[in-house]
């Protein structure tokens, strides 16, 4: 038992445990023994601490302690001696690395599937200053480049960051900057060896700031802000949109400061960002490494040196952000054909139909062969639909059961994941995507559907790669399960681009890396107003770690939709990156009746219309690893109470969007500074501040800043019937004498991103110039 969480198979370690557990030792940086400046290298001094019961007014806790080894023969270092590193990538990112293991030098070190690169270190931006004691030698050393300093003090071991004004960011914490009674909080920087296996366990402790936030960590369905929360990043299967559980933990994060940081390691970590000790970030990572990066900047420029390390996501083909209608399931050929002709009999705007669990012969049993008897002919349906402007997406899963046609054969070529003994881990045959004879034939299987005439390839689940399994890699899961869903997420985007040409999957879980795989769901959000809620901290966070597309199930997964939730949830799922309908039956507009119907096809009408922007925006935000949803922030940085608004978002860098979590048409938004006018009614607002405003016939807030060009299609049914060479653009001031109004507009069908300039008293673009 942790805590009050039951321990059953695949739940997520709470590595904070370790440094609980007074059987454990610890060890606490003390000082630099030596640095190579040249080098970049040198050799930090751990001592030994024991945690030791100490009782006082009825009261009991333990605290840190100075104690001998116990150890036989005597060996064994009594203060480790161990390396460190420091390396300069760019002007805004340092590299850090650690470790516990006196044998650990750094050399060579493999970049890892995270990294797209390994990036080498460099020294023509830097300029290094020895700030001197009273003994010969230096008691800081200090690098300034473009983004701050970093400074690296002797004694103690300290390093301090502050940006390019000289202010300090941050600073890791030593045994000696405590200040509370207790000496154990907060944990200060070290690492823990347990008694249970001897393995070493590093903590990176780092102050926070009064007023400082934390943002990041992945798809966290938890409040934005982490300042105050504890996360556990390991993948795991969320049921809901409305626990800590992740699908898509991250370990980067974004200070309102002005720095970010990322722990390079595939290891279970826990970050307790000022939850234990509200003035200490504590990154707890289950390894005896520590390759940490530290960004400068602000969100936009970290994310883009974050990206520029781990990679940054490929634009998705122009149909992929039309509609994706989808239920949980549709089970035949007529179902699909049915639902795609009542679209274009209702002219409800829509590109692909996804087939989730039951296309094959038994629902769920994944056999990538589509049922006999409920499909006559899956090519020629594949076909016929392309010819009216819809793709078809399928869905498929990693696992497969014993009852699985399958199954022998995985397990006879030896494709799944085994124990250290050779035996299945749990009853089904989890395919190991570190095995390269495993992704060739399951890609095999892909291929197969995608050459049918399947436009994309639902990546669900990927969370349950088993811990104690032993993989192809040579790792164990404690290293492989955090990084199964990023070997998953890549197998299926390879050959899908491979067979097709098109950069898209649509996967649920994630590590860091896999924004080079678009495009990723939010997974299976209860049918709540919190739910919604929650899914769009979700979908700001994790585009705060790099994913420029993600998307929800639109009105909730688990139940029917309440009609009057989906009606409001509608718009918001179609004002971000990727909109799919998908969950409980019934999910089609009809099914709810002729009013509905028009509703959701007015909200639909809206997002095809403004395909051009889309589309824009998407071309942008790949070019630089940023979101198309961002936090208020993000565009405002400067802006205080930006910081402070986590269920508004902007659509791209024009679009403030406001969603109504409640029933009622009317909600208060916070504008940013600058102009705002509404896009529905042209109502104009000055912004900074609270201001409570009606929907108009879309149930949904849609803000334009002030001065923006906004390209609009004229209305289709399908992407491929948008007739590009008709695009048109609205102008949005606030004032009348706006004489000149400048934007960006990329033409699909050209491949050209051009710079616009709009001249209000004629309505017109005057120039339109390539760039």
């Amino acid at each position: 038992m942790s805590g009050n969480r039951v321990n059953t198979l695949n739940q997520a370690p709470d590595v904070t445990e370790c440094w609980a557990k007074p059987d454990n030792t610890f060890f606490l940086a003390a000082d630099v023994e030596r640095f190579d400046e040249n080098r970049g290298e040198g050799c930090i001094r751990w001592e030994r601490y024991a945690k030791k019961p100490r009782f006082a007014f009825n009261q009991g806790d333990y605290r840190f302690e100075r104690t001998d080894p116990w150890i036989f023969p005597n060996e064994y270092a009594e203060n480790p001696v161990t390396n460190i590193k420091l390396s300069f990538v760019t002007p805004r990112t340092v590299r850090i690395q650690m470790t516990a293991n006196e044998r650990e030098n750094f050399v060579g070190c493999n970049k890892g599937p995270m990294l797209v690169s390994n990036p080498l270190p460099r020294t023509d931006f830097v300029q290094a200053e020895h700030i001197q004691s009273n003994s010969e030698d230096p008691q800081q050393i200090v690098w300034t480049f473009e983004g701050g300093s970093v400074a690296l003090c002797y004694q103690p071991f300290r390093l301090i960051f502050k940006d390019a004004d000289g202010k300090e960011l941050t600073r890791t914490q030593h045994f000696t900057d405590t200040s509370c009674l207790v000496n154990t909080e907060p944990v200060p920087f070290s690492f823990v060896r347990s008694t249970e296996n001897y393995s070493d366990r590093m903590a990176a402790s780092f102050t926070l700031s009064p007023q400082e936030k934390l943002f990041g960590c992945g798809e966290s369905f938890t409040r934005l802000n982490k300042r105050g929360q504890k996360l556990d990043l390991w993948v795991k299967d969320a049921h809901g949109a409305q626990t800590a559980q992740m699908y898509k933990p991250i370990p980067f994060m974004i200070s309102s400061r002005g720095y970010g940081m990322f722990i390079h390691s595939s290891a279970p970590m826990s970050f307790d960002m000022g939850h234990s000790y509200d003035s200490a970030n504590v990154l707890y990572t289950g390894d005896e490494n520590l390759d940490l990066f530290f960004f400068f900047g602000t969100p936009k420029q970290i994310l883009s040196e974050y990206t520029a390390l781990t990679g940054r996501s490929p634009v998705p083909p122009l149909w992929s952000f039309g509609l994706w209608m989808s239920r949980i399931t549709y089970k035949s050929e007529e179902e699909v054909r049915s639902t795609a002709a009542k679209h274009r009999q209702l002219q409800i705007p829509c590109d692909v139909i996804h087939l989730d669990t039951g296309w094959f012969e038994k629902d769920w049993r994944c056999d990538y062969q589509f049922s006999n008897q409920r499909f006559t002919d899956a090519k020629q349906m594949t076909a016929d639909l392309l010819e009216d402007g819809f793709r078809i997406s399928l869905w498929q899963i990693p696992y497969f059961t014993p009852t699985n046609p399958l199954y022998e054969e995985i397990l006879q070529k030896g494709l799944a994941v085994k124990s250290a003994d050779g035996k299945l881990l749990t009853e089904d045959a989890i395919l190991d995507f570190s095995n390269p004879e495993a992704v060739r034939w399951y890609q095999e299987k892909i291929a197969a559907l995608l050459k049918i005439g399947a436009a994309a390839i639902k990546v669900d689940f990927g969370e349950a790669a088993p811990r104690m399994g032993l993989y192809a890699s040579g790792k164990s899961g404690y290293y492989e399960h955090n990084l199964y869903p990023l070997r998953y997420n890549q197998a299926v985007a390879d050959i899908t681009m491979q067979t097709t040409g098109d950069a898209i999957i649509w996967a649920r879980s994630a590590w860091a890396g896999s924004q080079r795989y678009p495009i990723h769901w939010g997974g299976d959000a209860e049918i709540t107003d919190g739910a919604m809620a929650a899914s769009l901290r979700a979908g700001l966070s994790l585009g705060l770690c790099g994913f420029s597309y993600w998307s929800n199930d639109i009105g909730g997964f688990t139940r029917r939709s309440p009609q009057e939730l989906y009606e409001r949830w509608l718009p918001f799922g179609l004002l971000v990156s990727h909109s799919r309908c998908h969950g409980s039956p019934p999910k089609e507009p009809w099914e709810y009746g002729a009013d509905f119907t028009d509703a959701f096809r007015s909200a639909t009408e809206l997002r095809y219309l403004l395909m051009p922007y889309i589309y824009t925006q998407a071309q942008l935000s790949s070019q630089k690893g940023h979101p198309m949803i961002r936090t208020l922030f993000f565009e405002f940085p400067e802006d205080e109470g930006s910081w402070h608004v986590e269920d508004q978002y902007m659509f791209g860098s024009q679009l403030l969007v406001a969603p109504l979590f409640e029933a009622g048409k009317s909600r208060k938004v916070y504008l940013p500074p600058g102009g705002w006018i509404d896009y529905q009614t042209g109502t104009t607002y000055a912004g900074s501040g609270w201001k409570v405003i009606e929907a108009d016939k879309v149930p949904v807030i849609i803000l334009v800043r002030s001065g923006s060009i906004i390209p609009h299609a004229p209305l289709a049914q399908s992407t491929d019937q948008i007739k590009w060479q008709d695009v048109y653009f609205e102008h949005f001031a606030d004032q009348a004498d706006h004489s000149a109004i400048t934007g960006l507009y990329y033409n699909p069908v050209e491949e050209q991103l051009y710079e616009l300039t709009y001249d209000a008293s004629t309505n017109k673009v005057v120039s339109k110039v390539h760039i």
